[in-house]
């Protein structure tokens, strides 16, 4: 047999592919939702990286209420550094979409492109990552976290009580799971 080749698809997934065979059980309307739900989450991909290019240019964008905007202006306003990866183990990191540290304060900022509602435990995540990796007590800093979504801006102020646990649950599972992969 002389296979046709496809190389331009090896390593990608058919939406309707064989690997993610849950959608035999589609109807119509749950077809069109998660095909939509796709689209969406493809869009905000590009939509970070632009932000991030525009905050790396310092190229601010018109004045608005619109979450992007402001979530733009606002990151190139504080000198933000765009998608930095915060890195505690192979198990345990993740990728802030702006962050600033600066005379012991802390500065997070997550732009969200879709309606799901926000969890402010994800920046809080980025957080205990950033006093982990830098070896910063929370005790010993400031932090503002800020969402930006639905042309809103949710902000709140944790504390030690909150990103300590946090801490000491990732250093603990991270434990956990280096062992579990020292006994494969």
């Amino acid at each position: 047999m002389i296979w046709n080749k496809h190389s331009n698809l090896e390593g990608t997934h058919a939406f309707l592919g064989a690997s993610k065979c849950s959608w035999l059980n589609y109807d119509e309307n749950k077809l069109v939702e998660t095909f939509i739900n796709m689209k969406a989450k493809e869009r905000g991909t590009r939509l970070h990286a632009f932000a991030a290019e525009c905050i790396n240019l310092k190229q601010k964008l018109p004045k608005s209420a619109k979450t992007l905007n402001m979530y733009v202006n606002d990151a190139i306003g504080f000198r933000m550094t765009p998608e930095q990866v915060l890195y505690y183990s192979e198990f345990c990191y993740g990728t802030a979409d702006a962050i600033r540290f600066d005379n012991k304060a802390l500065r997070i900022h997550d732009l969200k492109t879709g309606t799901t509602p926000i969890h402010k435990e994800q920046l809080e995540i980025y957080a205990a990552l950033f006093c982990l990796e830098y070896h910063i007590k929370p005790s010993d800093i400031f932090m503002e976290l800020r969402v930006y979504q639905n042309n809103e801006i949710n902000v709140w102020n944790p504390d030690q009580e909150i990103i300590f646990p946090i801490m000491d649950k990732i250093q603990h599972y991270d434990k956990i799971l280096k062992q579990l992969s020292k006994e494969e």
